[in-house]
């Protein structure tokens, strides 16, 4: 974290001062707004916060709810979430209140005594080391309060407005804010009366039942929910000896449950299997009562017994995979003449079933992309072609863990004498386990994502996947560090410059790309406003193949050093040498000559390039920033 750099800092570093829209911010919802979002789940709220982030561009997020949720009904958060809510500022709090899944265990029919189980198996959770960062179960309005804190901490100062239930929109392309949208207050003295505010784009992030999604023509398609499951929430005393390990239990009765502990080690969650839907049932299974529920879980769970003392929540849902072909207002034949007002994000576009734990991470991924795509259109940064390509990557993504899900689904609602292999659902949950864990995302060729031309310069930084930290160590404090740690979701490009094995200040590949970078008409950081500071689009850094000790910081090009704030400081925090612990050159695959990696604002790697790639770098960059200034 840094400050200090704008004045000395006597409070909370995590506030930062109010600027742009946040100074005198009214109260009340605005007539007019740059970005409106409708809807306070995982999507909207971590796309207001990455907006938050933009000082110049107003921003606000509505809510039909009176205030904050207060309970929520996701509970996973899987490693590519947590490295996420590294880039905001809060993986270690929420990691300390979290309960963290280290292993998960499998329990099935004794085969002496098939009406009570036994435990089969257990398996690692992250058995490969995928990310540094743990899976966790905690409650969802606890990751919505993390986003609040952001947001509110942020130069906008932004905050829910509550009470706002959207009705409907219109879009006039012709118009300075083209999209104008009917909103009927919900609570106070004006509840029941409508009002319209006028954006410039909307966000949809207002779940399943969307009225974004219906007011662009978009609708959920797939296959019918023919399989139910009740969900509790509950405090409970038991004699299950697993009972805070996450488990997957089947019994020979053919039931089955998911055990899910949760955060402050009493609550747990168990998904209940309730059967086959029959097609003439009509609803009806969705009047289980919690009675039938817990009666249910004791007959799975046999020998073993469970006296539940309290449910917090509970629900009964049917498995559905459903998805929108498309995540914008384009419709297909309008595709390349007009560019997007209105995105739908979350469960207003894909929705799936809850046991893979992969609804809420998911959709924050969706708001992730989003998000840093209109603060860069919206704050003069890109073309406004660049939003084009949030459905494009965002779908595919969806489809993919749609495809998921309907494997792990089936094989959780199995009967044990069903599997040909007793082992199968143990192997599958150790198989697939980089896509749960939110890593197998990548990202096509596109005008964001470059061919994978020079891969083999950093074959552990895959195009198109995100940037997989390692450790180096800091020159100028020389303390050890995650290099992907040190990116926040403040909107910035990334440009990662590893070295050739010439000192700092050499003659070398990397003295020359630093001096093009700081000087050349064509180069990226070329493209900021004048009188910005010189790392207010693009986070240069340069990491060398020598231990810190043998580095001259002095003789690290400016570039590396910028100078940042009202007065000018060096910022000596972006040079880094080898960590003796562990060489990221090996553990990534870098080639000794050097590579320039790439990484956009929402960590993923966006291209891979030689030292000396310098007009490759600038054609990349051309058709994302505005045309070039002359520097002062």
């Amino acid at each position: 974290m840094q400050f200090h750099h704008h004045g000395y800092v006597s409070g909370d570093p995590r506030i930062q001062p109010a600027a742009g829209t946040g100074v005198d911010r009214p109260a009340a919802l605005p007539e007019e707004v740059d970005v409106l979002i409708v809807g306070t789940g995982p999507a909207g709220m971590l796309t207001a916060a990455q907006l938050s982030q933009f000082p110049n561009i107003t921003t606000r997020i509505v809510e039909r709810r009176d205030s904050r949720l207060a309970i929520g009904q996701a509970d996973g958060i899987q490693a590519r979430s947590v490295e996420t809510f590294q880039a905001f500022g809060f993986a270690e709090e929420i990691t300390a209140e979290a309960y963290r899944i280290s292993e998960m265990c499998f329990w099935r029919p004794d085969p002496e005594n098939p009406e009570n189980i036994v435990r089969s198996g257990r398996a690692l959770d992250d058995p490969h080391g995928i990310s540094e960062f743990p899976h966790l179960i905690v409650n969802q309005a606890r990751v919505l309060d993390y986003f609040a804190r952001v947001m509110a901490n942020a130069p906008t100062r932004m905050a829910p407005d509550y009470g706002f239930e959207f009705r409907g929109l219109e879009v006039d392309d012709d118009a300075e804010y083209p999209v104008t949208v009917t909103l009927l207050h919900t609570a106070g003295p004006k509840e029941g009366t409508e009002r319209t505010v006028k954006a410039k784009y909307v966000v949809g992030a207002d779940g399943a039942r969307s009225q974004v999604r219906q007011s662009i023509g978009c609708t959920l398609e797939g296959d019918k929910a023919n399989h139910a499951w009740g969900v509790m929430d509950i405090l409970a005393n038991t004699d299950f000896p697993d009972i805070r390990t996450k488990c997957a239990i089947q019994s020979s009765n053919g039931g089955s449950i998911l055990l899910i502990p949760r955060e402050g080690g009493h609550l747990f969650r168990m998904y209940v299997d309730l059967g086959v839907v029959p097609e003439d049932d009509n609803g009806a299974v969705r009047k289980t009562t919690i009675d039938q529920i817990i009666a249910t879980a004791n007959s799975i769970l046999a020998p073993y017994t469970l006296d539940v003392r309290n449910v917090a929540w509970h629900s009964v849902y049917e498995v559905g995979h459903r998805l929108t072909d498309r995540f914008d207002d384009v419709l297909p034949e309008d595709l390349g003449t007009r560019t997007p007002r209105v995105f739908i994000t979350g469960d207003a576009c894909h929705t799936h079933s809850a046991k893979a734990g992969q609804g809420m991470n998911v959709s924050m991924q969706d708001g992730f992309n989003i998000g840093w795509k209109l603060g860069h259109v919206l704050d003069g940064r890109s073309p406004a072609t660049l939003l084009s390509t949030y459905s494009a990557e965002r779908q595919v993504v969806a489809k993919n863990l749609i495809d998921f899900d309907k494997e792990w689904s089936t094989l959780m609602a199995k009967k044990p004498e069903e599997f040909e292999n007793p082992s199968d659902l143990e192997d599958f949950y150790v198989r697939t386990a980089e896509f749960p864990a939110g890593f197998m995302t990548q990202y096509t060729p596109s005008m964001l994502i470059a061919e994978p031309a020079h891969q083999e310069l950093a074959s552990g930084f895959p195009i198109g996947k995100r940037f997989k930290s390692a450790m180096v160590q800091r020159v100028c404090d020389t303390n050890p560090v995650h290099l992907g740690h040190q990116a926040t979701a403040d909107g910035r490009w990334r440009i990662y410059v590893f070295a050739d094995a010439a000192a700092a200040g050499a003659p070398s590949a990397v003295t020359e790309l630093a001096e093009w970078l700081d000087t050349a008409p064509d180069s990226p950081l070329a493209a900021m406003p004048a009188g910005s500071d010189r790392d207010a689009w693009f986070d240069v850094k340069v990491i060398y193949q020598q231990e810190h000790a043998g580095i001259d910081i002095n003789k690290v090009p400016a570039v590396f050093k910028p100078q940042v704030g009202p007065f000018q400081l060096t910022d000596l925090s972006k040079v880094y040498g080898l960590n003796p612990a562990s060489d990221i050159f090996t553990e990534r695959g870098i080639s000794r000559d050097g590579a320039v990696v790439v990484v956009r604002p929402d960590q993923y790697v966006a291209n891979v390039l030689p030292l000396g790639a310098t007009a490759e770098l600038a054609d990349f960059f051309a058709p994302l920033l505005p045309a070039r200034q002359a520097q002062h």
